[in-house]
């Protein structure tokens, strides 16, 4: 009995300060995409628009880390309830956490594990607010986040990667997030798009990108960050697989820009960097829950499938009359969905997990998993998000009025404008008068 207790003790994880330094880093790293995806969106709006779009993504940052706190983490991660939700008293406010107590199985603190998945949190109701731009009260924006990340984000977060999950039990292979995160907003965008309805003007003015340089920026730190979203999600790297999915990120997301440029210019005649951008982002999104199961030349095909069918996607919205404002449907949702899919195509039974995918002799029963998967949350989502807008709708209002949603949100919502152009081409006396302004006179508002 003594020598098998020390077995035991010998086999028990022990803290690994290499493990917990990585996570604390890959932790900032998808902590930087939700700014990453606020200069993302914001660019990809009108001028009269541009700060309220910073802001519906920003403001996760603050709601969603305080609700994870308080109930979140323990709905998400806490003992298992029936395969549909988790709850377990001491992660209630993180107060029953011992600040070397591990994470079940791993060598990094809960602490490190809790703060690494609340970035995930942030992030997914943020990404969701792209399909509502220009119309949206900022009031009942934050109001719907809270509610949808209690009933939506994470139930689903739990089903996914809890352990007793019933995905997670079932078999469904989602790495760091196609299933929990991208098809779980790409759905809740749809269903509250169907809800509040199109923008005054959609198909009839034009709604071009205001700034493609802060777009750019965007994407490049969306990019960035996705390493530690990827990468970090194997909470280690002592056996490679969080290598191998660092690498599968990278190549994945050259694939999609490629792909998606390549049909632009076949489909449209240019080469845009509102589309390189756009396949970057659709790469990253497809990679997410398959990189971790594919080999280097797996996530070239993936990348570049998804580049395609997400450019493709985009154009729904024009055909079937709904407005998903910055194509949040087309990219996140569509790009989750055949990133999840593929892992029962591309799976090679040798890197994460030895579930093979049909290209690698597995037949078809991975592919029916993740099909699964990827319809229970899309189905829960859309259904749900829909019915949260439409209470809220029928009670606060969701939307601006018409006369605000035209003259600019910005001004509406936070009384401010992106630029201000009040003291361009003055010479001394106009600075010296504008220097000694009032505040509030010197806020003008700016022609859309």
């Amino acid at each position: 009995m003594a020598s098998a207790i020390t077995t035991l003790a010998a086999d028990a994880p022990t803290l690994s300060a290499a493990n917990t330094g990585f996570m604390l880093i890959c932790s900032a790293l998808v902590m930087l995409m939700t700014p990453g995806l606020a200069f993302f969106y914001g660019g990809m709006v009108r001028v009269k628009s541009s700060l309220n779009m910073l802001m519906m993504s920003f403001i996760s940052l603050g709601i969603v880390t305080i609700l994870w706190v308080l109930y979140g983490f323990s709905l998400a991660f806490g003992t298992d309830s029936g395969g549909f939700i988790g709850w377990s008293s001491d992660y209630v406010g993180l107060s029953g956490i011992g600040i070397t107590e591990l994470w079940d199985g791993y060598t990094i603190p809960v602490y490190v594990f809790a703060v690494f998945q609340l970035m995930f949190a942030v992030i997914t109701p943020a990404l969701i607010s792209g399909a509502l731009a220009d119309r949206v009260k900022f009031s009942a924006w934050a109001l719907f986040t809270a509610l949808w990340v209690t009933v939506v984000y994470f139930p689903v977060a739990h089903w996914v990667w809890g352990a007793g999950g019933w995905l997670f039990k079932l078999g469904v292979i989602d790495f760091a997030g196609g299933t929990a995160v991208h098809i779980n907003a790409g759905a809740a965008a749809l269903g509250v798009i169907l809800v509040i309805g199109k923008r005054v003007g959609f198909k009839k003015d034009p709604m071009r990108p205001h700034s493609l340089p802060l777009v750019m920026l965007g994407a490049g730190l969306l990019w960035f960050g996705w390493f530690g979203f990827n990468a970090g999600s194997w909470l280690g790297n002592d056996d490679g697989v969080g290598a191998v999915m660092f690498v599968n990120t990278q190549v994945a997301t050259a694939a999609a820009m490629l792909a998606w440029l390549g049909y632009e210019k076949l489909r449209h005649g240019s080469f845009t960097t509102l589309g390189a951008a756009s396949g970057a982002v659709a790469g990253l999104v497809a990679i997410t829950p398959s990189g971790g199961s594919c080999s280097p030349l797996g996530a070239i095909a993936i990348g570049a499938i998804a580049g395609v069918v997400c450019a493709m996607a985009v154009g729904l919205k024009y055909k079937f009359n709904f407005d998903d404002s910055l194509d949040v449907v087309g990219v996140h949702l569509v790009g989750g969905v055949i990133g999840s899919l593929l892992v029962g195509l591309f799976a090679t039974g040798g890197v994460q997990s030895d579930a093979a995918g049909l290209f690698y002799g597995g037949g078809l029963e991975q592919l029916g998993k993740q099909a699964i998967g990827v319809f229970s949350v899309l189905a829960y989502s859309l259904v749900v998000s829909a019915v949260l807008a439409f209470l809220l709708d029928k009670t606060i209002g969701m939307r601006v009025t018409e006369d605000d949603e035209v003259s600019g949100i910005d001004q509406v919502e936070h009384a401010e404008t992106a630029y201000d152009f009040s003291g361009a081409g003055g010479g001394a006396s106009s600075r010296s008068t504008a220097a000694h302004a009032p505040a509030a006179a010197a806020s003008k508002k700016v022609d859309a």
